[in-house]
């Protein structure tokens, strides 16, 4: 389960791990990358873009979330490099946003940076598991 921003009960430990909690990180960041999306005005140029976006952005944390229910390492490795894959993506797609549409470019950025900060904890998890698999 992921937990939630409005959570009453939060020890100062669970406050502190949520900036290294890869899962929920995707999670709040998915909901930052569909209020984005909600607000963009209804123009044919960005159904294409904002469809693209919604799938990659809301995959990183689907497949991290998979990961963690996974039967084997294998298969973990396996979703966390289809949710690399996707933050790669979603980082095409926010690009895409800033550079060539009228959108408020400090909103993208923020999603930009926060995309690239989840896609550098997904690769250092996944050195660091494909390290162990090696020495196995």
């Amino acid at each position: 389960m992921i937990p939630t921003q409005n959570s009453k009960l939060k020890t100062q430990n669970e406050s502190s791990n949520r900036k290294t909690d890869l899962r929920y990180r995707a999670y709040i960041h998915s909901i930052a990358v569909i209020k984005f999306l909600g607000s963009l005005p209804n123009e044919k140029i960005f159904w294409v873009l904002s469809d693209q976006l919604l799938r990659s952005a809301t995959s990183i944390g689907a497949n991290a979330t998979e990961a963690k229910s996974s039967s084997s390492r294998k298969d973990f490795i396996k979703y966390y490099e289809i949710g690399l894959k996707s933050a790669n993506e979603s980082k095409y797609w926010l690009c895409l946003f800033r550079d060539a549409t009228a959108v408020n470019k400090d909103r993208v950025v923020k999603l930009l940076q926060e995309t690239e900060e989840i896609s550098k904890m997904l690769a250092a998890s996944l050195l660091t598991l494909k390290r162990k698999r090696e020495k196995f």
